[in-house]
């Protein structure tokens, strides 16, 4: 057994949030996809200007990171036998002093927003204090309908943001009002 985790923790398949280095990130999700591991790395959009013409590629929406979704003791079989520990380490949740989980429904919504592809679509790295205090509503209807979160307003738009505690939090593009009902 790992230190500092309990017996019921070590076989439950969570998605543990990984800090990769040197922008292995799409490295470490194959790698961990051919082993059976289910993975997420949110990508966007990036545009880039050479010679007066636009190239868009897709990248990594946010650097050195990667969501994997297994038991704790499969994730640490793979990392080890596949020669990873060296550059991927779990997230660590500093009140448990175990790595984060980010739970199953707030992971669900993230990727469902993520894959979205609108590029209004927003990375919150810091989530303030008044954005976190805003009303927890469910999307009715339209790209994002079942997606649950809070309403914020960003770039003069009201939109949904689901936050992964202890990382960063996505909102989703505009939202009409008639689309949203409250969560009880």
């Amino acid at each position: 057994m790992v230190l500092g985790e309990t017996s019921g923790r070590i076989s439950r398949q969570c998605w543990f949030p990984l800090r990769v280095t040197y922008s292995r990130e799409l490295k470490v999700k194959d790698t961990l996809m051919s082993d059976g591991i289910e993975c997420f790395v949110p990508m966007t959009v990036r545009t880039d200007e050479k010679g007066g013409v636009k190239h868009g590629s897709i990248v990594p929406a946010v650097n050195n990171l990667c969501f994997a979704r297994a038991s704790r003791q499969m994730l640490d079989s793979v990392l080890e036998s596949r020669g990873m520990r060296s550059f991927v380490s779990y997230i660590w949740d500093r009140a448990t002093r175990e790595p984060s989980i980010v739970p199953d429904k707030a992971m669900e919504d993230f990727i469902r927003i993520s894959e979205s592809r609108y590029e209004d679509v927003v990375y919150l790295y810091e989530v303030s204090s008044r954005l976190r205090a805003g009303q927890p509503v469910r999307v009715t209807k339209g790209p994002f309908a079942g997606v649950e979160g809070v309403v914020v307003r960003v770039k003069r738009s009201r939109r949904v943001m689901v936050e992964l505690p202890g990382l960063f939090a996505v909102a989703t593009g505009y939202v009409p009002e008639d689309d949203l009902e409250l969560v009880q």
